[in-house]
């Protein structure tokens, strides 16, 4: 794909004219390298899947140029379709976020003043409900579960095998498929519940997603996020990461013990990292996030994915 003519040529550039680091954005967190994408082993494309309207579109974005990703598209693309998947490449990379203030905050912090070269930016989904069942099926398991998972969800309820499915899919989906095929054990029911109150208009997931602060402030939104069947403190922090909103810290069984080995102990208490990073104040999730992630991004060769 990569020697046909782009459908688009998409400036990497945040909300605020900060730059965006396209290799770092696709390697930010494991979730992103879940089925249907496939990223490259030095983060330089991202190729997936999307349904729109009952068509099935496989993309391929990449670096085109400094400060520019061209999006190719295989096979025809109806003119209608392309303001839509400009708008969904956009969202993946979530250039509609503005990072500026953090990086404003960082500029005199030794440990977080690279990010400003163009971190800090997390790779989404094409809509909130998949980044929603992404992390609900991280909790309590191992990364092997949450591979097994995502991979039966889109080979066998997808868009011809190779889309995320949608949430009337998931919701219709029967308790055998989730016991034996994706074998999720105790989020089988949690999971056909979020499908059916999404498909049936009873949660707005999207709006949720889209809402600034100002509209939905981050204490709205996480009570919401705890409300929906299997999202408890650790995945309503996830989410909201992947929703934009940073504020909460991801706490759990890999960030623990990989934040106290960045410091030389053999545990670090949860009071004294919210303490460390409450500086950074609606971005300290991120600041948390970033720290642990360094050694992952800033290296020019591919490491094992290490969470989610």
């Amino acid at each position: 794909m990569a020697d046909r003519t782009p459908l688009a040529v998409v400036p990497l550039r945040g909300a605020g004219g900060e730059p965006v680091d396209f290799r770092m954005t696709l390697r930010a967190h494991g979730l992103a390298y879940l089925p249907p994408n496939t990223i490259s082993d030095a983060g330089t494309y991202l190729d997936t899947a999307l349904d729109l309207g009952g068509r099935v579109y496989h993309l391929h974005i990449a670096e085109h140029s400094p400060g520019n990703a061209a999006v190719f598209v295989r096979g025809r693309t109806p003119v209608r379709a392309r303001a839509s998947i400009i708008a969904c490449v956009r969202t993946i990379l979530a250039l509609d976020d503005d990072l500026s203030p953090l990086y404003a905050r960082v500029a005199q912090d030794e440990d977080l003043r690279w990010i400003r070269s163009g971190a800090g930016r997390l790779l989404r989904s094409p809509t909130a409900f998949e980044d929603v069942v992404r992390t609900i099926c991280t909790t309590n398991c191992a990364w092997s579960g949450t591979e097994r998972m995502i991979g039966a969800l889109v080979t066998h309820l997808g868009a011809q095998g190779v889309t995320f499915p949608s949430a009337h899919a998931v919701g219709a989906a029967g308790e055998a498929f989730f016991r034996d095929r994706a074998r999720a054990g105790y989020r089988g029911p949690y999971l056909r519940t979020l499908g059916r109150m999404a498909a049936q208009g009873e949660i707005d997931l999207e709006a949720w997603r889209a809402a600034r602060a100002s509209e939905l402030p981050d204490v709205e939104l996480e009570k919401r996020l705890l409300a929906l069947p299997g999202v408890g403190p650790y995945a309503a922090a996830h989410i909201m990461m992947l929703f934009g909103r940073h504020s909460r810290l991801v706490l759990d069984s890999w960030t623990r013990p990989a934040y106290a080995r960045l410091l030389g102990r053999k545990a670090v208490s949860d009071r004294t990292i919210v303490r460390r990073f409450a500086r950074y104040g609606p971005f300290a999730g991120l600041a948390f996030w970033m720290t642990l992630w360094r050694g992952r991004l800033t290296s020019a060769e591919e490491a094992e994915v290490p969470a989610p």
